[in-house]
């Protein structure tokens, strides 16, 4: 069996990774181009021209931003394997950011000015994730300076899978884009001190994503440090449905057990919950994971877990009317469960693990979360609310193909 670690580590880009270079902003008019005054020749018998033309058009002479995906070695970290990414995947990644990015900014805003005036002024694409083997962990995203956002794991990105692009290319997206936005506005100071107690920046990857719910976190990676939290509940409150987002807050509701062999099951991270099969919080073997949906909850708050019932404790004999009994004498059927007095099989009881954190997970989130809104209208005067409603829309209703054709159809 996989353990939590081994599952959440595989798939660690749930959380983006950020290196973040805090450098002064310039409030100077940028005028047409930042970009040196040279003739863009495109060479029209080049196997890249209706991309490098698409991307001219719609990226350079429109945001002032150059589109890189033609690798580079000097412009990545020396440090890390990287691989280029491959064209297919960089024409789909590109029509896909400007489409759920851009233009969703540009729809909110009114034009086109917010990005050309407070976005990167260089966006390039890495095939491959950046592993740091020391960590476990992977990068996925870099914003440095608020002057370049890189995208990593490309190759891998899943065009029909939506819910794997969101998990690793658009949520970072904004999560690096909040940074850049955060360099030139200060996060307000009622957001820094909420969580100072519960930031772990060296074991952050080693923790359960119920666990740091209920802290008031929405992912591992946002208890890291204090910014990646501020970037994390933008980013997943914009990219998540809301049903994902009804889920964490959920999770945040609950107690979660840190310490027993059972939580490192794989699927405990997004699906179950724990509980104990009696009170008995003393005794690990009591802690269990269940899905949800396999519990009902009785009146007086506990629950029975359906479909499972009490066994019987070995030896199981027959008494001398030709009924099988266990070793405590209680009567069992012939799969060996115990029966009660009306002959039926007695189901499981089991009781949630405790809130016992002294954390309101669900009232923390809601409060970053208002302090969010509040600075991106105080500030940008824009309605986070909104924008998540043009993001979610977007993302939900795109045609790649339609996409696609904007590039294909350059001549």
């Amino acid at each position: 069996m996989k353990t939590k670690i081994f599952n959440y580590l595989s798939g660690i880009a749930l959380a983006v990774l950020v290196t973040f270079s805090f450098t002064s902003c310039s409030e100077d008019d940028l005028g047409p181009t930042i970009f040196p005054d040279v003739p863009d020749e495109i060479d029209p018998n080049s196997a890249t021209y209706q991309l490098d033309t698409w991307l001219k058009e719609n990226f350079r002479d429109v945001y002032n931003v150059e589109f890189l995906y033609k690798y580079e070695d000097v412009g990545t970290n020396m440090n890390y394997n990287l691989l280029p990414a491959s064209y297919e995947k960089s024409l789909d990644i590109a029509v896909l950011t400007k489409y759920l990015w851009y233009d969703a900014y540009s729809e909110v805003t009114g034009d086109q000015e917010f990005l050309k005036t407070y976005g990167p002024r260089i966006l390039m694409l890495v095939g491959s994730p950046a592993y740091n083997p020391s960590s476990g962990t992977i990068l996925l995203g870099l914003a440095e300076g608020g002057i370049k956002v890189t995208l990593f794991r490309v190759n891998e990105a899943r065009i029909d899978n939506f819910a794997d692009l969101n998990e690793y290319l658009f949520r970072t997206m904004h999560h690096e884009f909040s940074h850049i936005l955060h360099q030139h506005k200060s996060i307000p100071k009622e957001f820094q001190t909420i969580s100072n107690a519960h930031y772990d920046n060296s074991n952050w990857q080693n923790r359960n994503d119920g666990v740091v719910n209920s802290l008031g976190f929405v992912t591992p990676y946002a208890s890291s440090q204090m910014r990646e939290d501020f970037a994390e509940i933008i980013a997943n409150y914009i990219t998540r449905t809301q049903e994902e987002w009804d889920r964490i807050l959920l999770k945040a509701s609950r107690g979660w057990a840190t310490d027993a062999e059972d939580a490192n099951d794989d699927d405990a991270i997004y699906y179950c919950f724990y509980y104990y099969d009696n009170n008995d919080a003393s005794d690990p073997d009591n802690l269990k994971y269940l899905f949800e949906g396999s519990v009902t909850e009785l009146e007086d708050g506990t629950y029975i877990y359906r479909n499972a019932y009490q066994k019987g404790v070995a030896p199981i004999t027959k008494d001398s009317e030709g009924n099988r009994i266990d070793a405590n004498g209680q009567r069992c059927d012939n799969s060996n469960y115990v029966l009660d007095s009306n002959g039926e099989r007695i189901p499981i009881k089991v009781y949630a693990v405790p809130d016992e954190d002294g954390v309101d997970g669900v009232a923390v989130i809601n409060q970053k979360l208002q302090i969010a809104r509040t600075w991106f209208k105080e500030e940008w005067n824009i309605d986070l609310d909104q924008l998540r409603a043009v993001v979610q829309y977007r993302q939900l209703n795109y045609d790649i193909e339609a996409l696609r054709q904007q590039v294909y159809n350059i001549k």
